[in-house]
């Protein structure tokens, strides 16, 4: 494995300078990661739990400022940006989570339309919109199901679904397969990759599942010891 390092790359989709955080008087979970992601690319993020992957996804998507360091999401940088234009940033930023965080009173077609109507839509407008893509999910028959009526790797896929609603320019998820079989488990990461393919959207998605990394090339960060490094075992970024 190499230490990553600044690259040449101009405008990357991510880019952490110096970043180190702690949580109060706690040793650091992450130290000085120095990372890039270009746009349009498709990584893995992985290491032993408790390794800071989780930590290091909360500082993509805005859920945590770093202790120290810098980060820029799509040329801008975040420390100096005011409330409403981190609320705006955070719109091109889906988020799949590892326990789904669906709402149970709210069928399919709700959860899904739920960013949507938050931004202030109605339903004639995006109607159309989220019966295509929980369609595409392989949830048409479900549209109109509640979260407790379906399978663990329906949920997961409800659950990219509204990550993706709002056409997000990264995608991040944090270990998207960690309560489905493994066919389900391949099934979920092409969606992964054929939304990369045809949307450009950068992903990163944080996995212990070796045998999925194996089978998908792509390039694979791991956090060991609070430090990111490139294994090079796997594809070039």
């Amino acid at each position: 494995m190499s230490r990553i390092g600044p690259d040449n790359s101009n405008m990357p989709a991510v880019e952490l300078s110096g970043v180190s955080l702690r949580y109060d008087t706690s040793d650091a979970v992450l130290s000085d990661i120095n990372f890039r992601l270009r746009p349009g690319t498709f990584s893995f993020l992985t290491g032993a739990s408790g390794a800071g992957k989780s930590s290091l996804l909360k500082l993509l998507y805005l859920a945590h400022a770093p202790t120290s360091g810098g980060i820029r999401l799509f040329g801008q940088q975040t420390s100096t940006l005011s409330r409403k234009q981190l609320s705006a940033l955070r719109r091109r930023i889906g988020v799949v989570f590892q326990d789904f965080r669906l709402l149970d009173h709210l069928t399919a077609f709700e959860n899904v339309a739920l960013p949507l109507r938050v931004l202030g839509q109605k339903e004639p407008e995006y109607a159309a919109e989220v019966t295509d893509l929980i369609r595409w999910v392989g949830l048409g028959a479900r549209l109109h199901a509640l979260p407790q009526a379906m399978s663990g790797g329906e949920q997961q896929r409800l659950a990219i679904a509204r990550a993706l609603i709002n056409k997000p320019d990264l995608l991040i998820a944090d270990e998207p397969t960690g309560n489905v079989d493994p066919e389900m488990a391949r099934r979920i990461f092409r969606l992964f990759i054929e939304l990369n393919r045809r949307l450009g959207t950068t992903i990163i998605i944080a996995t212990h599942d070796m045998h999925i990394i194996r089978e998908f090339n792509a390039p694979v960060y791991k956090l060991q010891d609070g430090l990111l490094f490139q294994d090079q075992e796997f594809g070039a970024a």
